[in-house]
């Protein structure tokens, strides 16, 4: 059975210009032509065309396509080899170039105007995570305090971030103690801790009211990625993002004269006291 060009170039999936190259260059030039003079396909022509379209598909070029099929034992084994080889230099090149990309989106939506270079330097171990900052942009895009946010995140100057950065480590360092003291995230020095996380988001980002910084705090103990903004993954401990989650919580009671609300399980477990630590009947912790 034979097969004229249209046919061919229906099932196949390519051009009737293509195939008429191909017949022009002798790469497939088709065993039969019709009475008037139209190329006719038969079986054999066929399967060579699957097989020139699947080394075209791999990104071989015509001409070593044309030198496989010429000998297919001798010749396909060592293409294949090296254009497999030349894939995965490609695969790599392409994954650097998508890494490039991905932090030129991420500084996009972090509203981070800083070079890959700056931002380590600035940052160190604080690590924007693209997923989470993509999640919480369309999260909060209709919030006013998000869009002032990015705004002013955005305008922020290196120098600017350097002192942001370095306050924050200091906040942390307080944090940190508060935690590993034993303090209750209900007393008053957790409770300060909290205030001060919520007087730095005011003061660099966008006011931060009692209810505002609840939720932020809630992200915190809901998402992993969110809490590693303000404490990269070397200095947490277990029960570290939910003893802050409730610290915030605490305070914004404090300071709107609520009586504080039962708090949903975080992602981890709650910071309870050393074992060898028990709290006195006055609620102090016995030294």
């Amino acid at each position: 059975m034979s097969y004229t060009v249209g046919q061919v170039s229906a099932f196949a999936g390519v051009t009737v210009r293509t195939l008429h190259h191909y017949d022009r260059t002798g790469l497939l030039s088709p065993g039969d032509r019709s009475r008037t003079g139209y190329r006719r396909y038969d079986d054999a022509d066929l399967a060579r065309l699957q097989q020139i379209l699947f080394y075209r598909e791999l990104g071989f070029a015509l001409d070593e396509i044309a030198e496989i099929l010429t000998d297919p034992q001798a010749n396909a084994l060592d293409h294949l080899r090296t254009r497999q080889r030349r894939l995965s230099e490609e695969i790599a090149r392409l994954q650097r170039l998508a890494e490039v990309a991905e932090r030129a989106v991420e500084v996009q939506q972090t509203g981070v105007s800083l070079t890959p270079e700056e931002r380590f330097e600035v940052f160190g171990e604080i690590v924007f995570d693209l997923s989470y900052a993509t999640e919480a942009q369309l999260k909060w895009s209709g919030s006013a305090g998000h869009r002032e946010a990015m705004a002013r995140a955005a305008a922020h100057t290196k120098e600017d971030w350097r002192r942001l950065m370095g306050e924050a480590a200091d906040w942390r360092t307080e944090l940190l103690a508060a935690f590993d003291d034993g303090e209750p995230a209900d007393g008053e020095r957790a409770m300060d801790v909290a205030e001060a996380h919520r007087l730095h988001v005011g003061r660099w980002f966008t006011p931060c009211p009692p209810d505002m910084h609840r939720r932020i705090a809630d992200d915190f103990a809901a998402d992993p990625r969110a809490f590693a903004l303000v404490v990269p993954s070397s200095q947490q401990r277990p029960g570290l993002a939910g003893y802050l989650h409730e610290a915030v919580h605490a305070n914004a009671s404090r300071r709107t004269g609520a009586r504080p609300l039962p708090q949903p399980q975080p992602h981890d477990t709650p910071h309870m006291r050393k074992p060898h630590e028990d709290p006195d009947r006055h609620g102090r912790l016995a030294r």
